[in-house]
C-alpha cells in the first residue's frame, strides 16, 4: 500500500475530522490532511496536545485547523449532535472522518479482565463511534464524495489471547464499518477501514514495553494511505486494508 503517489493537493477543498488528533496516528493524519489542502477539525480530550498538533499545522502554512475538545469515555449522544450542528453551521459540510481514537484497556486473561475496563473500552472504541457516526450522517450527506475510515487493527480479525476488550472491540469496528457501508450502498459515502499494524506509538509502547520502537514503522509512513482513501481517487466501500501488508 505504501507505494501510493497523492497529488498534492488531492484534498484541497475538504473538511476533515480526524479523532484523537494530539498525538500518535492521529496527529499525523491531520497533519497529512491539512498538508494535502484539507481544512482540519482536531478532536481528541487533551486540549494542549490539539494546541501542539495546531500549531504545527499553522507554522506549516496550512489551513487553520479547528479545534473540538472532547472526551470520548464520558461524550453524550446529545454532545455529538451538538458537533454535528455546529460543524454544518460553520463548515456546510464534512467531507471526510478518521476515527482514529481508540482505548487499550489491559493485556491480559480474559477471564480476568475487569467489567469496568471491558465496559471503557466499548465505550470508547465502539459506542462512542457510532454516536458519532450517526449524528455526522447529515453534515457527510451534504459533501458530494465524503469518506468515513474507522481503525481497526491484527487482533479484530483474527483474535489473539490476551488482548480482551481491545480485540472484541476491533471485530465490532469492523462489523459496524460494514453495516454502515451496506446500508449506504447506493449512497456517496464511503466506509472502510484501516489496520495500521507495528508503528511506533505511545499505545504500541503500553502493549509491547520491551520492543524498540526503532525498529517500527512512524506514523507518517503510513500517511499516503489515509490519504488517499480520503480523496476521490478512491472510490471503494468496505474495505479492510493493512497500512503494512505483508
Amino acid at each position: 500500500m505504501q507505494d501510493i503517489v497523492n497529488e498534492t493537493n488531492c484534498l484541497e477543498g475538504k473538511v476533515i475530522l480526524v479523532t484523537g488528533a494530539g498525538a500518535g496516528i492521529g496527529k499525523a493524519a491531520a497533519f497529512a490532511y491539512a498538508q494535502h489542502g484539507a481544512e482540519v477539525i482536531l478532536l481528541g480530550k487533551t486540549t494542549k496536545k490539539l494546541e501542539q498538533t495546531y500549531d504545527e499545522i499553522e507554522k506549516a502554512g496550512y489551513k487553520q485547523p479547528a479545534i473540538i475538545p472532547l472526551d470520548l469515555k464520558g461524550a453524550t449522544e446529545q454532545n455529538y449532535i451538538d458537533m454535528a450542528n455546529t460543524i454544518i453551521s460553520q463548515f456546510g459540510r464534512l467531507d471526510g472522518l478518521l476515527h482514529n481514537a481508540s482505548a487499550l484497556g489491559g493485556i491480559m486473561p480474559i477471564d480476568q479482565y475487569p467489567l469496568d475496563m471491558w465496559n471503557e473500552v466499548m465505550q470508547v472504541n465502539v459506542t462512542s463511534q457510532f454516536m458519532m457516526t450517526k449524528a455526522l450522517i447529515p453534515a457527510l450527506k451534504l459533501a458530494e464524495k465524503p469518506s468515513v475510515i474507522f481503525t481497526s487493527s491484527s487482533v479484530g480479525r483474527k483474535g489473539r489471547a490476551y488482548w480482551g476488550a481491545y480485540s472484541v472491540s476491533k471485530f465490532a469496528t469492523e462489523g459496524m464499518m460494514q453495516v454502515f457501508a451496506d446500508e449506504f450502498e447506493f449512497h456517496p459515502i464511503k466506509f472502510n477501514s484501516i489496520n495500521p499494524g507495528a508503528t511506533a506509538t505511545r499505545m504500541r509502547a503500553k502493549a509491547y514495553p520491551a520492543e524498540d520502537p526503532n525498529t517500527l514503522k512512524q506514523p507518517a509512513d503510513l500517511m499516503p494511505l489515509y490519504v488517499q482513501l480520503m480523496s476521490d481517487v478512491y472510490t471503494k466501500t468496505t474495505q479492510a486494508l493493512d497500512a503494512q501488508p505483508k
